[in-house]
This record gives C-alpha cells, structure tokens and sequence, in this order.
C-alpha cells in the first residue's frame, strides 16, 4: 500500500480500536498528528502477561468474586497466585460471555454447541462493559510508558477519544446498543450525544480486509480487478466477507463489498468442544474422567494448533510420567488419539466456512479468485490445508499472513477510522415499514384476509399488515446513500397529527419478494422507532371530504442510512416547501 496521506486535521486526536474477541483480546491506537502520516501502533503490554516481549492479545476472561466484583481480567486469570485465590474464595470465571450477545439471526448451526452460562445477577454487556473498562485501563498504562511525555498528552486526549469498537459480521443495532451501553457503563464516552459520536463501530470482516489492504496483502488479485474473500476465523466465530478494489490505479484505495457477509459460529472454540465431548464419553468408565477439563485444555493449547495429518496419531500431553491407562491409549502422561479422530473435530467448522465461500463466490458481482485466512484460528495448519484442498476445485487459492494475525482486527478498527477504505456496503436483508392500502376484492392475497379490513379516515375499504419495501437485500449501500420512502398519515383532527411515529422493520427470510407480515412472522423484526414532532406543519393542513366527512392528509417519508456501519432512521417532512427532520 502508498504511504497513508498526511493527517489533515487542524489538533491532535488519539484513536483506539478496540477488538474484543471470544478467546483473546486485542488494543491498538493511533495518535494522529497535524501534517504526519498516521501509525498504527498495537498495545502490547497486559498486567502479568507472561509473553517475552509482549504480546498483542490478551486472554478474554474475568474472575468475579461472590458480590459480583470483577477481580481478575485477561493474563491476571492465568496466573497460578490468582487462580489458587479464586479456589480458595470461590471466585467464578467468566469466558466466552461475547457469544450471549449474538442476534438469533446468527445460529449455532450444530447441535449441543451450548457455551458457559453466565453469572448469577449479570446480563453479558455488565461483563463486556467490565473488559471494555479493563482493556482501556492497559491501553492508557502503555501509551504513558511508550510515548515520551505521554502522561501529559493522555491528560490533554482523555475527553476527546475516537473509539472504534469491532463486532462480528452478523450483529447490527441492536448489538451495537448493547456495546455502546457497555462502553458508556465503562466510562469510555458520556451518555450524551457529544459522547456517542466518539464511539464508532466496524465489523470484524470489515477490519480485517483494512489490516490486509495496508499490509498488502492480495495486492495482485485486488489490482486486476478481481475480488477477494477475507476469512477472519476467530475464537468464537468466523466471520466472511468478499470486496473488490474500485478506483483506478495511482488513486486513493477503495473498495465494495460484492457479496454478502457471513458470520458463523464454528469458531475455534468449538473445535475444542467436540474435542472435550468426545473425551467425556471415551473416558466415562475411566479415572481420568473427573480430569476431562484439564486434557480438553491441553488439547485446545497444543494438540489442535498442531495438528496437521489424520494418517498419523495425535497426542495431548497433559499429566506426568506416572500417568497410564492402557485401556484408554494414556501412556506416559499423554492420551494418545488416531488422526481421524482429530480430524472430525474440526470437520463441522470447515464444512461450513467451505459452504460459506461458494455461496459468496457464487453471488458475488464480479469473480472471485482468492481467499485470505486471518484470525487466530488461522494458525491452525490444519485449517489452513484443508480449506487449500476443498476450494482449489472452485479455483480459489487460499493465502494466510505469516505473523501478526493476532493484531489484524484491532490494527483493522484503527484503520477504518484514518482510512475508510470501503465505499459501499451490500444489504443483508429487506427494510422498510407496515402500511395499509385500498382493498383490491380481484387480489386473491386481499381476500384470504378479508377478514381485517377497514374503513380508513378518508371513508376507503383498506387492509394492512402489508410490508412496504424501501430497501431490498441485495442492494449495494453507499455510505453516504439515502433510502427513501414516501407515505402518509390520514386523521380526522389535525391534533392526531402533531407528532408522527413509525417502526422501521427488518426482513430477514427467504421469500424475494416480502409483502405480508403474517407470512413468517418471526422472520421480521423491529430495527428502531422514528418519531418526529410535526405540530407546525400539521397546523397548515388544509381539510379534505371524503365518503365520511372531512379528514386531514400529512405527507411524509422515511429516510435512512447505514453511515459507515450503522443505521440512521429520520422522518422528513415539508414545511413552507422546506424539508424538516
């Protein structure tokens, strides 16, 4: 990639990205200063994290003690001291709690994958608001230690912080309230409006095509016109994402989404679980049983970043030499498993990123020549292969980076605030409100519901519970673009009119061409609610007459845009000719 342009702005701002994985944690920032070019720099430094050197990820976990106070976060929680502590006073430990904030639009897609209940008295954004605040706490300690005169400078940036926080593919508002209502109980930003603004969002696909585009990776591909598929395969879930490069060449980076996304829950995480299921049942007549947890943490440390062949055996180390059981292949302090065994371990995750891929690669705008695997369960040599044999067939070639995966995401969310490289975004589903029309009795979908018609105010026979689209799935979504539609609000006393309220409605089933609200109900949702106070302009309504006297007609539309990554909704009106909102 070029050399980023010099930063443009008029003072000095600090910028974190902020990754919050399923297994592991990342921070990265950037101090952007008038005429420099910008740095992106990992934070690498966490209370008790044993990495020579640093590391730029951290463990996801809390320790809570039998109050609900947070005790122990990320490296803290793997230090022995601490955890022989959280024995003796019976501390509990919280880990994969980001996955209790999934949407019910993002399924686990294979049966038993439950995952750890939450604690007694705490909802998941109360945890992700705890790890927001800790994770901010590092990001202060090592920007101090690592910038010369860097107290002074975090005194004079504190109040002014642009937060870019990262979330899977498949969430949407609802989640991104959720994170800004943990980032504000954090103590991030202010619960104002001044304080939202500083609080941005950016899926982790998204994140992970900026890392890729700024460390040039799939240059060539992207450079021919060709699309590219980014697999961010995470601890909890993988998250699939297709773009093609837009400007010409010697111009300013930009790219589209031309598929799309995916988000799955097959994440690594669940590999272990197969792996801990299968023990549990293997080792049920044996006395290693009570030691299932152990050996399915070993497996998960070792075994499984390390496996790479299911002709050969496969061993998790997890005991002492004094450790045997013949009869269940423990030998020496390690258990002893066939390859193929291993294998299926992993088989569901890399069925269903495979599945993923061609769906996309067969919808995508323009054709699709490679795939980039990032994220830490990209280090799996396994994965990697595997998913080289299944996609050469589709003609793809598959290509992950050689270091740094473990920074990509956060490096990802700062570089989405400096570079805003994606232009346009593809609609997953289909947006619009609930509006009636005139009853068609020739309308065979009319009939079968004849039962609810009505007579509106304007004296017509009517019939609701109709969906009208203003947005359909599929449609690439500039983010600047508006989406319009036009209605109108019917009432017999201009004060019904003073205010006018709408939900607007995401559609997220298989028909085409959604029309009716009582065809698959459940597959609607409510995406927010729109008010808008019209009291002037409902006052220079002029009456009409229909069939049942007089009644007053308030036009209007519904505007919204999905900015960079998330949705705003507005009523727009006309006011002496002037639009208001």
């Amino acid at each position: 990639m070029p050399a980023r342009p010099p930063y443009n702005g008029d003072q000095r701002k600090l910028v974190l990205g902020i990754d919050i994985g399923t297994t592991f944690s990342g921070i990265s920032y950037c101090v952007l200063e008038p005429g420099r070019e910008p740095d992106i720099v990992p934070v690498t430094r966490f209370p008790l994290q044993p990495t020579l050197g640093g590391d730029s990820k951290v463990p996801t976990i809390v320790y809570y003690d039998k109050r609900g106070q947070a005790k122990a976060f990320g490296a803290e929680a793997m230090d022995e001291s601490i955890r022989e502590t959280a024995i003796k006073q019976a501390w509990e430990m919280v880990s994969w709690f980001k996955l209790h904030m999934r949407p019910n639009s993002v399924a686990i897609t294979s049966p038993g994958r439950d995952f750890p209940p939450l604690p007694t008295n705490k909802l998941a954004v109360d945890i992700f608001s705890d790890f927001l605040r800790y994770v901010f706490r590092c990001a202060r300690t090592f920007i101090i230690e690592h910038i010369p005169g860097g107290e002074l400078m975090w005194t004079t940036f504190e109040d002014s912080i642009e937060f870019v926080v990262t979330h899977p593919n498949g969430w949407e508002g609802e989640q991104q309230a959720d994170l800004r209502q943990a980032a504000v109980n954090a103590r991030l930003v202010p619960d104002s409006s001044r304080g939202h603004r500083r609080l941005h969002f950016v899926t982790e696909g998204e994140a992970s095509l900026n890392f890729c585009i700024v460390n040039g990776l799939a240059t060539n591909p992207l450079n021919a016109g060709k699309g590219v598929i980014i697999v961010d395969a995470g601890g909890g879930t993988i998250d699939i994402s297709a773009y093609r490069k837009t400007s010409s060449p010697g111009k300013r980076s930009t790219f589209e989404e031309i598929a799309q996304t995916a988000c799955l829950m097959d994440g690594s995480v669940f590999v272990t679980k197969n792996a801990r299921e299968y023990l549990n049942v293997v080792l049920r007549n044996s006395k290693y049983h009570e030691a299932v947890d152990e050996i399915a943490e070993c497996f998960d440390q070792t075994t499984k970043l390390k496996f790479r062949e299911p002709s050969e055996m496969s061993y998790i180390r997890f005991g002492t030499l004094r450790d045997k059981d013949a009869a269940f292949n423990i030998f020496n302090g390690q258990m002893k498993l066939p390859g193929t065994v291993v294998a299926a371990f992993f088989q569901p995750s890399i069925d269903a990123i495979v599945q993923a891929i061609a769906i996309q690669q067969s919808s995508a705008k323009v054709p699709i020549s490679d795939v980039l695997l990032v994220g830490g369960f990209a280090a799996s040599d396994w994965l990697h292969s595997e998913l080289k044999r299944r996609l050469a067939p589709m003609n793809l070639v598959v290509s992950r980076p050689d270091a740094h995966v473990n920074k990509a995401v956060s490096d990802g969310a700062v570089s989405f605030f400096i570079d805003r490289f994606v232009k346009s975004r593809i609609a997953k589903d289909f947006y619009g409100i609930m509006m009636y029309t005139s009853y068609d009795e020739y309308d065979v979908e009319h009939c079968r519901r004849s039962e609810t018609r009505f007579v509106n105010d304007a004296g017509r026979l009517s019939i609701g519970g109709q969906f009208r689209v203003i947005l359909a799935r599929g449609t690439s979504v500039r983010e600047t673009q508006e989406f319009r539609g036009a209605f109108s609000r019917l009432a017999t006393e201009v004060s019904h009119l003073t205010s006018i309220e709408v939900d607007l409605l995401r559609y997220q089933g298989k028909n085409s061409k959604p029309r009716w609200r009582d065809v698959e109900p459940e597959k609607y949702q409510t995406m927010c609610g729109i008010h808008a106070h019209t009291h002037q302009a409902a006052q220079s309504l002029r009456p009409q007459f229909g069939p049942r006297g007089m009644y007053y007609r308030f036009s209007f539309e519904v505007v919204f845009s999905f900015g960079t990554t998330e949705l705003k909704a507005q009523i727009a009106w006309k006011e002496d000719g002037v639009e208001k909102r």
